[in-house]
C-alpha cells in the first residue's frame, strides 16, 4: 500500500501551521522550505479533509496549493490565488480515471478535473501570481505524465510514485526546486 495524505504549499513569514486556515489541523508536519517564504507541509492520512486552500491563499496573501496523494498512484491538485481564483487538476490522469471508473455515480476524470492543457494555462497564471514566469509546456509535461514514465519520457526510475510528480510540478511552478 502506498502513501495517502496531503501536501500543503503556501508562502508566509510564519509557519503555515500557525495560520488560522490550518490551525485546527492536528499533526501537520513541516516537509521543506524554499526561497521567498515558500513552505511545504505534510498531513498524512487517507480521506481526511484539511480545510480550504482558498482561505489559506487569502490569509497569506499568496497563492496556495494542496496536493492529495492517493495510494502513491495519483494526486488531486487544488490551487487558489488570494483573489479567489481556483483550479483543480490531477496528476497520473490514467490512474485517476481508473480509480474513478470504480466509484459509484458514473462521473469520470473529465467531470472532476481540468484537461491537462487547460490546467497548464491556469497553473501559469497561478505562478504569475506568485511572481514566477513559467513554461506552459513544462507544466503540461508533468500534467500528462504517469508514475513510472516521468514527464521527460520512459527513462524515469522504476516504481516512481505520484508524489514525485507533485514535486516536479512544484519545481516547474518555480515554488520548490527539486
Amino acid at each position: 500500500m502506498g502513501y495517502w495524505g496531503y501536501f500543503v504549499v503556501g508562502r508566509s513569514e510564519q509557519p503555515l501551521s500557525r495560520t488560522a486556515a490550518l490551525a485546527g489541523v492536528p499533526g501537520l508536519l513541516s516537509r521543506t522550505t524554499a526561497p521567498g517564504g515558500w513552505q511545504v507541509w505534510e498531513y498524512p492520512g487517507a480521506g481526511t479533509g484539511i480545510g480550504s486552500m482558498k482561505v489559506l491563499a487569502r490569509e497569506t496573501g499568496a497563492p496556495a496549493l494542496f496536493g492529495y496523494v492517493m495510494d502513491s498512484a495519483c494526486v488531486v491538485v487544488e490551487a487558489a490565488t488570494p483573489s479567489g481564483d481556483a483550479w483543480s487538476a490531477c496528476l497520473a490522469r490514467n490512474v485517476m480515471a481508473a480509480h474513478l471508473a470504480g466509484a459509484d455515480g458514473g462521473l469520470g476524470v473529465d467531470d472532476y478535473f481540468l484537461e491537462p492543457a487547460d490546467a497548464a494555462a491556469r497553473a501559469v497564471a497561478w505562478a504569475a501570481g506568485a511572481g514566477h514566469s513559467v513554461s506552459a509546456e513544462a507544466l503540461l509535461a508533468v500534467l500528462e505524465a504517469e508514475p513510472g514514465a516521468g514527464p521527460e519520457g520512459p527513462d524515469a526510475e522504476p516504481g516512481e510514485v505520484a508524489e514525485n510528480l507533485l514535486f516536479q510540478l512544484l519545481d516547474r511552478l518555480g515554488v520548490v526546486p527539486l
